[in-house]
């Protein structure tokens, strides 16, 4: 399998308005991101409404996206979302069969009432030893229910088994991803980084990439920072600054949000904003949004411009 590194989009399920998994959307959709700079995907992640999907649907999303990718680009999954450990067990292994280039871990789920590193380690074990020997994982600090970051000794501790690929990184704190990443050095484990306020920093000390949610409106911004910022870090401290401003929207209604500038900016992936996670139509509750996802898209072809004049 390809390293999992460089930009990672956390991808959206796109739902029909009768609630089901609109997959031809869903292929438009990989196909976007791809066409976009993507490097790999996180498919059945938070942003793909995972705690909102029954394991059937979890499952189903995995090898579609696994299926249309075709090899294109690597493909992770997670989808456990269970407290039960031997629940947690079956969820995974039936995500490791659709073909994912690893199955990622979720910290949260590994120690749900929080007991400590002695809980986690218990738990990563018996998921070791449960699945396939051939087995990738990866770690992923997901906010729900709770976040559970990792300590050193756990990252150390994973990172030195060498079935561990990456970690997404949900700390937003560049010291500790500076951290992690010496002590992951020398292991197959990549830090890649989850916010877009410390992108450009983190992707200097080190981060082997970003997974943030604004993966979802500007892949290709995030590509060029991430592959090409050396040619101009003036510019590219620009651009990072404007990233970062741009990632506060996602309080505003994310990831329902991102399904409305999809379909406001006629890209041909979505037909429908319906979303299980956010109810709410986020135009109407917040002010202004729909003004603030046009001025993103205005921003986004002016900085591709000038990207566009610095690689002809």
């Amino acid at each position: 399998m390809k390293k999992i590194e460089g930009i990672v989009p956390v991808m959206l399920t796109p739902f029909t308005e009768d609630n089901n998994i609109d997959y031809p959307a869903l292929e438009r959709l990989i196909d976007w991101y791809i066409d976009n700079g993507a490097d790999a995907l996180f498919a059945v992640c938070q942003s793909s409404e995972m705690l909102f999907l029954s394991l059937e649907e979890r499952v189903e999303l995995s090898a579609f996206v696994v299926e249309k990718t075709a090899g294109r680009i690597p493909v992770i999954s997670s989808g456990h979302i269970s407290r039960e450990l031997d629940k947690q067990i079956e969820e995974l292994a039936a995500v490791a069969d659709t073909g994912c280039g690893a199955v990622v871990l979720v910290t949260n789920r590994l120690d749900p009432d929080n007991e400590g590193t002695d809980t986690f380690i218990r738990h990563v074990d018996a998921i070791l030893e449960a699945l396939p020997s051939g087995t990738l994982f990866g770690l992923y600090e997901c906010p729900a229910p709770y976040r559970r970051l990792l300590t050193d000794e756990e990252l150390s501790y994973c990172a030195n088994t060498g079935r561990f690929v990456a970690l997404k990184d949900v700390s937003c704190d560049l010291e500790t991803v500076t951290r992690r990443v010496k002590v992951v050095e020398g292991t197959p484990l990549a830090i890649i980084n989850a916010n877009a306020a410390i992108a450009y920093d983190a992707i200097k000390a080190g981060s082997k990439g970003f997974s943030g949610v604004f993966t979802n409106f500007h892949p290709d911004l995030y590509h060029w920072l991430y592959h090409h910022s050396d040619q101009d870090p003036k510019f590219a401290e620009r651009l990072a600054h404007f990233l970062s401003l741009s990632a506060v929207t996602e309080n505003l209604g994310y990831p329902k949000n991102a399904k409305e500038f999809h379909l406001r900016q006629k890209l041909g992936t979505f037909t429908s904003a319906h979303c299980r996670a956010v109810s709410d139509d986020v135009i109407e509750k917040f002010w202004a949004l729909d003004v603030i996802l046009d001025q993103i898209a205005d921003a986004d072809i002016a900085y591709r411009q000038d990207i566009q004049q610095r690689n002809p």
